[in-house]
């Protein structure tokens, strides 16, 4: 059992959780959260170090009212957000995720050929690609959380974020704690605190930084995690090109199996709502933690958002691979020709 004074810790710990969490973008970090960052920063330095000298890519846009623009970009340098600052001011702060010739491609990743372009937001006719990125990076959010939580007092170690499709009603993250907390189940005030967490993180409307590495790279990256580790070799097999995604939000760095959307500050409606216990594993007890968003251009009546709420406390299932159908993209066929040309600065 936790004793007493392990309970009042744990309610210390989550009563500053949200300042933990909210920390500033480079904020020193433990050891951990700061040696995970810093192999990121050197990776993407020497990434951008590829392209020493400025060469230019044709960017074709895509979308209502965009066909026909072509944008003059710098290849390695540009990203789908450079290219929304190139448009309007709606446009910006609006897309939450790109296709670029087709594929899911995050606005902060860098562009390196010529490529269409589509800009995607959640009020699109089909936003089932950004609706699938923004539950993954709700998730990621909650991962955060949960490993800035407890401080240095308890361990944390994250398993995962399991893919869930939008309709099963809450995004999840998997994650084991210290063994002295087995016997521990959160009040409702420490789900409020991991909730104030978030919304500190959101607040702060942090980026989340794509960056495709060798395994070598993310084996560096996760070198504290032996779970980590395994998938990243995993992912890295099952990789046409035999690399893994990273993301980084702040100081914190995770491993994605897909795109994020641009912003912590695009999530909105944003709560906490359970930590289940599943079954004790290899590395201990094992835990799904669980949470309802909204994003920022939909919102929800506090009497829907009540009811979705309640749904979302129940545990999720998380489905088999069979059963999760990999989602078709929208058809993005070039532009006709004769298109205004826009240079970049």
């Amino acid at each position: 059992m936790v004793t007493r004074t392990a309970c009042q810790l744990l309610q210390r710990r989550f009563a500053t959780a949200a300042a933990a969490a909210a920390g500033s973008a480079r904020a020193p970090a433990p050891g951990g959260r700061s040696q995970r960052s810093a192999v990121f920063s050197r990776e993407q330095a020497r990434q951008r170090a590829l392209y020493p000298r400025i060469e230019k890519i044709e960017v074709s846009m895509q979308g209502p009212g965009l066909d026909g623009t072509l944008l003059v970009m710098n290849k390695g340098m540009s990203t789908p957000l450079s290219c929304a600052r190139h448009l309007t001011e709606h446009h910006v702060s609006s897309s939450a995720l790109a296709l670029v010739d087709g594929e899911p491609w995050s606005l902060h990743q860098p562009l390196t050929q010529s490529c269409s372009l589509t800009l995607l937001t959640f009020k699109d006719r089909d936003p089932t690609l950004v609706n699938q990125a923004y539950w993954r990076s709700c998730a990621a959010l909650l991962g955060q959380v949960l490993e800035t939580a407890f401080k240095d007092d308890f361990a944390v170690e994250l398993l995962g974020t399991p893919e869930v499709p939008v309709t099963s009603g809450a995004f999840c993250c998997d994650v084991v704690l210290d063994p002295q907390l087995d016997s521990w189940t959160p009040s409702e005030e420490s789900l409020r605190s991991l909730t104030r967490g978030a919304q500190q993180l959101i607040h702060t409307d942090l980026a989340w930084e794509p960056l495709e590495v060798a395994p070598s790279v993310a084996l560096e990256v996760f070198a504290h995690s032996r779970y980590k580790q395994e998938e990243v070799e995993q992912k890295a097999a099952q990789s046409p090109k035999g690399t893994v995604m990273l993301h980084r939000c702040g100081d914190h760095v995770l491993l994605s199996v897909g795109p994020l959307v641009a912003r912590t500050g695009l999530c909105s409606q944003y709560e906490v709502t359970a930590l289940h216990s599943l079954e004790p594993g290899p590395r201990g007890l094992r835990r799904r933690a669980q949470g309802l968003s909204l994003p920022l251009q939909l919102q929800a009546h506090h009497t829907v958002w009540r009811k979705l709420r309640q749904r979302a406390e129940k545990l999720v299932e998380v489905p088999t691979l069979e059963e999760v159908a990999p989602p078709s993209a929208p058809d993005s066929s070039p532009p006709a020709s004769g298109q205004p040309v826009t240079t970049s600065v």
